[in-house]
């Protein structure tokens, strides 16, 4: 039924697509689905790189069976355990009951804490290789990317890397697998999404696990989400991409956050956002948070490097949606951003003080005092916003660093 998908000599795509799933980790919107990577390795030792979610696994096995026919699996290497990528074990096991499991300390922990498994449980280290004939197991333990059993596993002989969630992204493989048989720019945003919901707050692990792998030949990067990338200037852009955002560097850009009860909120953003295109910020996005996902908040504050963040007081306290906002970003520990705020209230001003206190527990440059505005549009409220956007394009159009918790008055 099923046409075997080899990537390359003796490895095959065994992966399956999610085009159901409304919600990832059920939070995370998924509107052109997503895709749970699955690799076959046929050699003397016949291993399987992981599994899939269990809603799939009766595809997933006939794929197999599609490589494999009647021929047993020896191996299961576990790079990650969270239930989409390991899921299918216990099923997996009924059906190759001889199979091998191959994992860290974390992972044979969770094997037994999940799926009660402890047989046929084999225990490997970090740098620890594993022979299967003509290939060549190498196992790098990258922890906490993002999980803290994470870990990657490389070919030399095909100079393959089976990467796990790390240089994942949402979206699903519709019709080609590899790079070169689809548009790899549709998920450049969806990668950027994905880093940002769901690997964004692991920056130093991230770094840590590059420089492990600093020298380390790649023709194939191997993902469990998204594309194959074989080509090089591709695995070379994803790669940098995740360098780039796991450290914190950002587009030249701004985005502005607001929650806005009656519209008064708003005109402030729609009035900074003016003023900034006026002196040359190209870049701007603008989030309603009341319409808005946080996931694509996350994903463009991560590209840009200027943020404005803009509330109603609310209860004594921020608008819902942007405490919900500053909570999330607070959870990320984001850093070298360009920050600035402004805020409304009637008879008592809460955002103002909440706001900067965020942004003075982030490692971010507060560019100038919060604009805030009592009850009406006055002309001096406007100004100011002016001169907040003023001093952002300035910011940003300069090429400055930021200075972390640095308070500049650009007017």
């Amino acid at each position: 039924m099923y046409k075997p998908l080899e990537i390359t000599k003796d490895i095959f795509y065994v992966g399956v697509n999610d085009r159901t799933k409304h919600l990832f980790e059920n939070l995370w919107p998924l509107p052109h689905g997503v895709s749970y990577n699955s690799y076959l390795i046929r050699d003397e030792k016949t291993t399987l790189i992981d599994t899939v979610d269990i809603c799939y696994s009766d595809l997933f096995f006939h794929k197999i069976q599609s490589v494999l026919g009647d021929k047993p699996i020896d191996y299961l290497i576990v790079n990650h355990m969270e239930p989409d990528h390991s899921g299918s074990i216990g099923l997996l096991v009924a059906r190759y009951p001889g199979i091998q499991i191959v994992g860290n300390k974390r992972t044979v922990e969770m094997l037994r804490g999940f799926y009660g498994i402890t047989a046929n449980v084999v225990l490997i280290q970090d740098m620890e290789e594993l022979s299967l004939g003509r290939h060549t197991l190498q196992f790098y333990m990258t922890p906490m990317v993002h999980w803290p059993e994470t870990m990657m596993t490389y070919v030399p002989e095909k100079r393959t890397l089976f990467s796990a969630d790390a240089f994942g992204t949402f979206g699903s493989l519709d019709g080609g697998v590899m790079d070169r048989q689809l548009n790899p720019e549709r998920y450049r945003d969806e990668m950027i999404r994905y880093y940002a919901n769901i690997v964004g707050k692991f920056g130093s692990p991230v770094q840590t696990a590059l420089k492990k792998l600093t020298g380390t030949e790649m023709e194939l990067l191997c993902s469990t989400h998204g594309p194959v990338w074989t080509q090089k200037e591709n695995i070379t852009e994803v790669i940098g991409l995740y360098d780039r955002l796991s450290r914190y560097e950002a587009d030249k850009g701004l985005v502005i956050a607001y929650g806005s009860m009656y519209g008064n909120t708003e005109q402030l953003a729609e009035i900074i956002a003016c003023e900034a295109a006026e002196n040359g910020i190209m870049n701007i996005v603008m989030h309603n948070l009341s319409k808005s996902h946080e996931s694509d908040i996350l994903r463009d504050v991560f590209k840009y490097k200027g943020l404005i963040i803009g509330s109603p007081t609310y209860n004594n306290k921020l608008f819902p949606g942007v405490e919900s906002l500053v909570a999330a970003l607070q959870n990320r520990n984001l850093k070298n951003r360009f920050f600035g705020c402004f805020g409304s209230f009637t008879w008592a001003d809460a955002s103002a003080r909440e706001l900067i206190a965020f942004a003075e527990e982030s490692d971010f440059e507060f560019i100038t005092e919060p604009v805030i505005m009592k009850q009406g549009m006055l002309k001096e409220v406007v100004e100011k916003a002016r001169g907040m956007a003023r001093c952002m394009a300035h910011k940003l159009v300069s090429g400055e660093e930021v200075v972390p918790n640095n308070k500049v008055n650009c007017h």
